[in-house]
């Protein structure tokens, strides 16, 4: 169960070697975090990583787990909250695709669509549905701030994140009351291997500022969580700009 201050001592990754997630669940098992399920698809990656966090002292399992694959989801997610209760879900697999490529290649785009979107709405009710039975827990949802408005240079990635935080937030509602918390989590350019090699926007951040906003946003039981919060405020300015202003912007 939960501490008073809203930290989980049970954490399941969907999407076991995404960095943000992994920094998310190193600084919990350093406060509280006892038992993590990691799950994603089998590979040395992901045995690494679990191998990483039982050097910090948790009970680590690995899962196998396709986003691909939601006629799976029920099954697999099951028998892990049948294990025992699970105080916090974090949702944090993606793709972000190539632009160029997935323009001249659909199924590509459509790839990119199917694991942020449809593999998350399907793993996402999974997961609320365990978490209402329980009656209490968290889901917590990796979003982006390319969701806030498609820009000509990742419309198709944009497009996707916005499905899925528009699902989260519609969840959030449709669950209020029920004990369970849902949280999205918008961030910026975040500095990990998904993102090497393009070029840094603005406010760029990392993994482990994520996973600070994470735990604050746990510990406050807040909606939405940007980082950094200064994106707020500059997302707010773009959303409304005319749309021959924004079209013209280098972004």
């Amino acid at each position: 169960m939960k501490d008073a201050f809203g930290l989980p001592q049970s954490l399941l990754v969907l999407g076991g070697t995404s960095e943000i997630a992994l920094a998310t669940a190193r600084r919990l098992i350093a406060r509280r975090t006892r038992t993590v399920w990691l799950a994603g698809r089998p590979s040395p990656a992901l045995e690494e990583a679990a191998g990483q966090l039982r050097g910090l002292g948790a009970d680590v399992h690995t899962v196998a787990f396709d986003a691909l694959d939601p006629a799976s989801h029920e099954a697999v997610l099951g028998k892990i909250f049948a294990e025992g209760d699970i105080d916090m879900v974090l949702l944090a697999f993606g793709l972000l695709g190539d632009q160029a490529r997935d323009e001249r290649e659909p199924e590509a785009a459509v790839r990119v669509a199917q694991t942020n979107y449809t593999g998350a709405v399907s793993a996402g009710l999974v997961c609320a549905r365990a978490l209402q039975s329980q009656g209490h827990g968290s889901l917590v949802v990796l979003s982006s701030v390319a969701g806030e408005r498609a820009r000509r240079a990742n419309f198709i990635y944009g497009s996707s994140k916005a499905g899925l935080d528009a699902f989260a937030q519609g969840l959030g509602d449709a669950l209020h009351g029920t004990g369970v918390h849902v949280m999205v989590v918008r961030p910026g350019f975040v500095r990990t291997r998904m993102t090497a090699g393009l070029p840094e926007a603005p406010l760029a951040t990392t993994p482990e500022a994520v996973a600070t906003a994470v735990e604050l946003g746990l510990r406050r039981r807040s909606e939405t969580v940007w980082v950094p919060g200064a994106l707020r405020v500059v997302m707010s300015a773009l959303r409304h700009l005319p749309r021959g202003v924004f079209r013209r912007l280098p972004i």
